[in-house]
């Protein structure tokens, strides 16, 4: 039976995309065969095309971000082992404390707004050798940043901060659900974001329009260890050509059109920001992610979402008085430019 459902403006995060006509052509197109025995094409190519855009010797195909980010911590940390991240990094925040009921690890915030220089990074290494400390074991970088409201991570602090690490013996992994964004801002390419690190995620179903799938790349043997783990943690499939048909075509026609998802946040945060109502840095609004803040006098988060919700916009309430906007390919200029008068009424 078909729902019926009224014309929102979903901007509620880009994973609601709904795969293109064109994409839904290469799925029903896709030849199968069955990934546990090496044996599904596309998968494999896949595979091999990532690694290759990644700058990394080997990669592999996982059903979603959070598995992908949990079996990298499988792969890179030992339970009772410390994790450094990201203040309110995805890990932390929204992966239901998989980090530590897989992986039996705990986490360590440091910065602020998504970002930390090498030194927040130093500071927050405990001493070796005595008994009472966990041994810090891996450092984290998320890139762009969700709750930072999609910023881009600075390259040369990347870099100094995977560095130190490497001296100090410790792994790290970039979490780069969304690089395909930050490489679009920053102008480098995803290769040269992913060098620094021993470990790199990236998402298909997110900017690039897919219906699911994610992917870990990094060094042959990291790789190997990372497919055992995604069998222990049920991720392993048979003919994942489906999700691999749509994943290729993304990564061929959507990553150039990001541009165009920056432009569309940007539009949306302006309007908002000039609401005296709204605590908003537009220096933050770098790619296709709008995190605002309610000040004292308009509703709550939660109260501002349902008040959107009944005009035709959909957005997450992220805190108290913390929304979220996310624009993506299957909002366009005009359901842009609608959301933002929709949503400064509400604030006038």
């Amino acid at each position: 039976m078909v729902m019926n459902t009224p014309p929102f403006i979903d901007l509620r995060s880009d994973t609601v995309t709904r795969p293109t006509d064109a994409m839904r052509a290469a799925i029903a197109a896709a030849p199968v065969g069955d990934d546990q025995y090496g044996e599904d094409p596309l998968t494999t190519q896949l595979q091999e095309s990532c690694a290759v855009l990644l700058g990394k010797e080997a990669a592999l195909w996982l059903p979603s971000g959070t598995m992908a980010n949990q079996v990298a911590l499988r792969v890179l940390a030992r339970p009772g082992d410390e994790v450094i991240t990201s203040r309110e990094a995805h890990a932390g925040w929204h992966e239901t404390g998989g980090a530590a009921a897989n992986a039996g690890v705990q986490l360590v915030e440091v910065g602020q707004g998504g970002l930390y220089t090498c030194a927040d990074f130093e500071a927050a290494i405990k001493p070796r050798g005595l008994p009472v400390f966990p041994p810090i074991t891996v450092v984290q970088i998320e890139n762009t940043h969700n709750r930072g409201g999609g910023v881009v991570f600075p390259q040369a602090e990347a870099e100094r901060i995977c560095a130190a690490a490497r001296a100090r013996g410790i792994a790290s992994f970039l979490d780069g659900a969304r690089l395909w964004n930050a490489a679009v801002t920053s102008g480098r390419s995803e290769a040269e974001l992913a060098a620094p690190f021993d470990l790199v995620a990236v998402a298909f179903s997110k900017g690039l329009g897919a219906p699911g799938g994610s992917l870990l790349a990094g060094r042959r043997e990291l790789i190997a260890a990372a497919t055992r783990h995604r069998r222990m943690l049920g991720g392993a499939m048979r003919q994942t050509g489906f999700y691999a048909a749509a994943a290729l075509h993304g990564l061929d026609h959507h990553r150039a059109r990001l541009a165009e998802d920056h432009r569309h946040a940007r539009v949306l945060a302006e309007a908002l920001a000039s609401r005296p109502k709204v605590r908003l840095d537009l220096a933050t609004v770098q790619t296709n992610i709008v995190v605002f803040h309610l000040a004292e006098g308009a509703p709550d988060a939660a109260g501002f979402v349902a008040a959107a919700r009944e005009r035709g916009v959909l957005l997450n309430a992220f805190a108290a008085r913390t929304v979220r906007a996310v624009t993506h390919l299957d909002v366009n200029a005009a359901q842009v430019a609608r959301a933002a008068e929709v949503l400064a009424g509400l604030l006038a």
